[in-house]
């Protein structure tokens, strides 16, 4: 994006310099063979326990292999405590390839599954 001189309406519309916001993406597997009630019951237990609990939101899909992107609820930035604390959870939980990015501007970088 181009450097010009824009304003504070201009900036916070095109989430820019100090209305950046930084999320991650992250991407799991569950084991071949899961069935469809226990991906529900963990993927339910994730949006609770580590994403609503900690004011992230999380935008995703999947079946036995999950990815997404996960950003602050509200405006703001997530940090990499929220990354440690979600690929912690994901672990924790049995599944495979837990992998999350680095920080990333959610409004302008590429997504990187």
């Amino acid at each position: 994006m181009a450097k010009v001189n824009r304003s504070r309406r201009l900036r916070k519309k095109l989430h820019i310099e100090e209305f950046k916001e930084l999320g991650f993406t992250v991407s799991w597997s569950f084991d071949e063979g899961t069935n469809e009630e226990t991906i529900d019951n963990v993927v339910d237990q994730f949006i609770v326990e580590a994403i609503q609990a900690n004011g992230l939101a999380y935008e995703g899909s999947g079946y036995l292999t999950w990815k997404g992107i996960i950003c602050t609820q509200k405006l703001g930035n997530c940090t990499e405590e929220d990354r440690d604390n979600v690929t912690k959870w994901l672990e924790s939980h049995g599944l495979k390839n837990v992998k999350t990015s680095a920080l990333i501007d959610i409004w302008w970088d590429e997504l990187d599954f």
